[in-house]
């Protein structure tokens, strides 16, 4: 199956996003700090679109966009930096270093992937990307209807609470939360928590 397009990821805390992005369509590559991001770069210039962090150990965002826009071979690569930086000051000095969009930390994924998809569809690096919406299939499968406990398990899940959060909120065990969640993992078809949002917000199960 093609991928709608190719992205790198140099972000020291990257899982979220090597989660959900193949759910949407796209392949992506990480990288967990700039000299990493800038190696595989130098290596590899077929990527389409950048997500590319601030804070990071050994290179910063800063100094990995100045290499990668110093660097004829990548230098047209689309570029949206992450950061947790709300200064627009800041955002504005970043533009003029060669960014071409900004998502703030933390970030609601919706949101991600409308700013990679108007992205890719203005950029002229990649003249064939598709422009239809992504979307996650289950391949003709039926999933096996959620009860009103596991709905109610994956909305706290949705919200960013722990296992021993949720299970304090409804004063049951944290093993209590760990069965459901394996019940939802097997009736939704997916392997961990972020997919089984995904695909639940995307029914509009939760």
């Amino acid at each position: 199956m093609t991928s709608l397009a190719k992205i790198l990821i140099i972000d020291d805390n990257s899982k979220l996003m090597e989660d959900a992005l193949p759910m949407y369509g796209y392949e992506v590559q990480a990288a967990h700090d700039g000299l990493m991001g800038l190696k595989i770069l130098d290596e590899h210039n077929d990527f389409d679109l950048i997500l590319l962090d601030i804070v990071m150990p050994n290179l910063d965002g800063w100094e990995t966009l100045k290499a990668i826009r110093s660097n004829e071979k990548v230098s047209k690569i689309p570029i949206i930096m992450l950061t947790s930086v709300s200064d627009t000051n800041k955002q504005i000095s970043g533009l003029k270093f060669g960014a071409d969009d900004y998502v703030t930390k933390p970030f609601v994924l919706p949101n991600l992937l409308a700013r990679i998809e108007a992205l890719l569809r203005r950029s002229s690096w990649n003249k064939d990307v598709k422009q239809h919406k992504p979307l996650f299939f289950l391949n003709g499968d039926e999933i096996t209807p959620l009860t009103a406990r596991e709905k109610e398990i994956l909305s706290f899940v949705a919200k960013g609470k722990s296992n021993a959060q949720i299970a304090e909120s409804l004063f049951v065990r944290e093993v209590t939360i760990k069965t459901h969640l394996n019940s939802i993992y097997r009736k939704l078809k997916v392997d961990n928590r972020v997919q089984a949002v995904l695909l639940a917000q995307q029914m509009e199960i939760i």
